[in-house]
């Protein structure tokens, strides 16, 4: 999913967590008001694995992929002014500077090894 889309939001959550329970509804919204994004909904209490693969330690956490880049991680739930600042910075992105700058960080990260 997350290849095949140009942005995805991606919400970790629980059934039994008060802060995800109150940010559903503000989620849900969103997915409504931006039909082009791509938001999931990866519940880690049935998706052991795939939370512990994305090293997800508190719940709620907003995932945001762009281009199949992590652009975004935050635990914490939001409210909608919050969600749609970062939707419209997550659409304002240059992809070009983001890899330049990721190509540039691994460079010096070889630099000290």
């Amino acid at each position: 999913m997350i290849a095949e889309n140009d942005i995805v939001f991606l919400d970790f959550w629980a059934a039994w967590c008060g802060p995800c329970r109150a940010f559903a509804p503000v989620f849900e919204r969103a997915s409504e008001a931006h039909p082009d994004i791509v938001f999931g909904k990866v519940d880690t209490d049935i998706e052991r694995a795939l939370a512990a693969a994305f090293q997800i330690r508190s719940i709620p956490t907003l995932m945001i992929f762009r281009a199949g880049i992590l652009v975004f991680s935050q635990p914490g739930a939001l409210n909608a002014p919050q969600l749609d600042q970062l939707i419209d910075a997550v659409r304002a992105l240059d992809m070009d500077v983001v890899r330049a700058e990721i190509a540039r960080a691994d460079q010096e990260a070889e630099v000290v090894r």
